[in-house]
This record gives C-alpha cells, sequence and structure tokens, in this order.
C-alpha cells in the first residue's frame, strides 16, 4: 500500500499510513480528523477503500441527508459482504454514525474510514462518536520526520507545510492555493454550515487573530479591536478551535508559589494559511520571529500527536515578566524550549533559569534556531529545529 501524498513524482510519506494501516489491519473503523487540504482524502484513497461516499459533493449530500436508510441501502447494492467504506466530510451529517454503529455492531463485515474537519463538531451536532468502535487520529500539514529532517526552513516559514505547498514548484501556484484558503474556508466552513450568522464580525474576528498568532489570548483587547462583544469573540474562537484553524496552549501551571499568567497562547495551524491572511509573504526581519515561533510550536504538536508519547505542551510566564516559550513534559521528563530565529546573548535566556527555579527539579534546556551549529550556551543546549525533533524522537 502507498501512504504518500503524490504530485507528479513527488511522493510523501505520512506518518499516519502506517498507524491506520495497522488499526484496519486490527478490525477497527477509522475517525480521521485535520484541517481542509492537509492531504485526508489523498492519505485514505492510498488505502483503496473499495466504497467511496463523499458528502462535500453537494447532490451526494442531499441525497444521503433525505434517506436515513440511504447507507444501509447503498452499500448492501454496492458491497453486500464486506469492504473499507470511505465516507469523506463525514461531519456534514452527525446522524450517519449511529446507522455506522449498527452496521459495526451487527457485525456486517464492513470497516469505516471517515473523515471529517473537527471532533467538537461532531460532538455539537449531537452524533454519537462510537466509543471503543472507531480509533481517531488527527492528520496535520507535513512535519519534518515525513521530509528525511530535509525541509526548507524559510519555504515553510513563508508558504508552510500544507502538502500542496510543500510539492508545488511554482511559487505563483503556491500563492493562489493559499490566498483562496481563507475564502474557501469562510464559505464552505462557516457560511455552509451555518456556524454563525454574523460572517461580517467574524471575518474581522478571523484577521485580527491572525495579527495576533503566537500571542497571550486576550479576549477582551480583541473584542475591542473588531466591534463585537466580548461573548460573541468567545464563541468565535471555540468555531476556529472546532474547524482546527487554531492551537490554544495552556499557561504551565503547579502550584502557587509564583504568580502566573494565566492567559494561554494559540497559533495558526500553519504558516502559509498565516501568512494568506495577513497578506504578507515576505520574510522580512520583523516578522522572522513570530513565524518561525508558530512553524516549531505546530511541528512540534503535530509530530507529537502522531507518537505514543504522553504528553503536555504549555507555556511559562510570571506577572514579573520572565517567559519561556514552550515547556513540554513527556512522562518523566520536562523540556523548557526557548525559539529565537536569529541572533541572541545568554542573557536573553533569563526566562530558563527563572522556569528551573520555579520548578524546583531538573530540566533539560533547548534553544531552537533555524539552521547553523549545534553548541551548549550556560546549561541550555542549542540546535536547528530539525535536530531537536530527531533527538525527541519525533
Amino acid at each position: 500500500m502507498l501512504y504518500a501524498y503524490l504530485r507528479g513524482q513527488f511522493v510523501i510519506k505520512r506518518v499516519l499510513g502506517k498507524q491506520i494501516s495497522k488499526s484496519l489491519k486490527n478490525q477497527k473503523s477509522i475517525l480521521l480528523l485535520g484541517p481542509r487540504q492537509t492531504g485526508k482524502s489523498t492519505l485514505i484513497k492510498g488505502l483503496n477503500p473499495e466504497i467511496e461516499i463523499n458528502l462535500a459533493h453537494q447532490p451526494t449530500f442531499l441525497e444521503v441527508a433525505k434517506n436515513p436508510s440511504f447507507l444501509e441501502q447503498y452499500l448492501k447494492a454496492q458491497c453486500p459482504m464486506r469492504g473499507i467504506v470511505f465516507i469523506d466530510e463525514v461531519q456534514r451529517i452527525p446522524s450517519l454514525l449511529n446507522t455506522i454503529q449498527y452496521l459495526i455492531d451487527n457485525k456486517k463485515g464492513y470497516q469505516f474510514i471517515l473523515t471529517g474537519s473537527s471532533a467538537r463538531k461532531l460532538k455539537r451536532g449531537k452524533a454519537n462518536l462510537l466509543p471503543g468502535r472507531l480509533h481517531t487520529y488527527e492528520l496535520g500539514p507535513i512535519v519534518a520526520s515525513e521530509l528525511d529532517y530535509q525541509a526548507q526552513t524559510d519555504h515553510m516559514m513563508i508558504y508552510g507545510s500544507l502538502p500542496e505547498a510543500i510539492t508545488e514548484t511554482n511559487i505563483k501556484e503556491i500563492k493562489k492555493l493559499l490566498k483562496s484558503y481563507s475564502i474557501t474556508y469562510l464559505n464552505e466552513e462557516i457560511k455552509a454550515e451555518a456556524l454563525t450568522k454574523n460572517i461580517e464580525g467574524f471575518t474581522r474576528f478571523l484577521f485580527q487573530i491572525a495579527s495576533d498568532s503566537t500571542k497571550f489570548l486576550d479576549l477582551t483587547k480583541i473584542s475591542k479591536s473588531v466591534a463585537v462583544p466580548r461573548q460573541t469573540v468567545q464563541r468565535f474562537f471555540e468555531i476556529l478551535e472546532d474547524t482546527l484553524l487554531i492551537r490554544r496552549v495552556e499557561a504551565y501551571a503547579k502550584s502557587d508559589k509564583r504568580r502566573l499568567i494565566q492567559h494561554p497562547r494559540f497559533f495558526i495551524f500553519d504558516n502559509g494559511v498565516l501568512n494568506s491572511l495577513l497578506r504578507n509573504f515576505t520574510l522580512s526581519e520583523d516578522r522572522k520571529g513570530y513565524l518561525f515561533e508558530n512553524l516549531i510550536f505546530n511541528q512540534l504538536a503535530t509530530s507529537l500527536s502522531y507518537s505514543n508519547y504522553d504528553y503536555r505542551l504549555s507555556s511559562y510566564r510570571t506577572d514579573a515578566g520572565a517567559e519561556v516559550d514552550l515547556i513540554l513534559e513527556i512522562e518523566n521528563d520536562i523540556y523548557a524550549i526557548e525559539i529565537k530565529s536569529g541572533s541572541f546573548k545568554e542573557s536573553e535566556l533569563s526566562g530558563l533559569r527563572s522556569f528551573k527555579k520555579f520548578i524546583g527539579k531538573p530540566i533539560k534546556e533547548f534553544v531552537v534556531i533555524p539552521e547553523g551549529f549545534s553548541r551548549v550556551i550556560g546549561e541550555a543546549k542549542v540546535l536547528p529545529w530539525q535536530d531537536l525533533l530527531k533527538e525527541l524522537r519525533l
């Protein structure tokens, strides 16, 4: 089987391919979530399912929506005994999962691969998420391990790592793809799913969120900026989380020995999408810092989600201003990670010392840089970002 994204002769083997294949061999059905254009459909089609039902196709959607018995009737006609059934954009008809549960529980011989943009959206549609019957995975943009740790850092900082942004060689085509992303997102994800009636307010909010990516969340400030009530801004933020466009990072919490800033941080899931929302594809000096930080967080978060680690990602910030960009806890190890896009002095790593004193036990200190030589400064190991992922076995 081929677990890859194909374009011409360019093949990218996706980490989740083997994991999904293993689940299928163990007779489990699959729920694969992920933002738009991360390659969900391409990955699943590489597994050669016997039947495909695409609910993004409007005539198909209408046919299934008006007939609760459609799925069972269709499967009897197309594949009466057994087979793998791929249903794309399943969140459009959450009630379909009830029929799927019936077919699984009554051992009809079918295995299902369901794809969608959000489990939370399915839950809000009162969908039965089939506990114990589905293995759930989340597919993100391309990560460094899928490129054999040979990713082009500047390219990823500017154009992100959606599969087409990696495999397409024509920069004009990449920009065209990314510029259409926000329009497609608003039309197909927000309007079509009727997630909010206030499209104008949501659009202003979306572009403001892009401007604030990597920052600590301040709903009151955003509310004033976009002229939308704070309660509505809270709901808008949840919509972005529901549709996997942003990821939240909670503040590190251990005790009340020192007052910590409790606001979470948030990150747009892909740099290319971020830059398209900002209408800026330049890598100027004033932009490198947050673009590199957005890239590193997403590479870490996505790679960790593919791993078997029991982990937690958080951020550290005291009311006195001491900060560490990311705190990664993996089992019994704690990694304090500073992200630096350019040259820096040892004095700029005071946040690492503050966190070490706060935690009161041994930690592993890292400074992540775009490229260059590994070295040690004080007690911190300085590594190019792809070397860090290798060291963490991600």
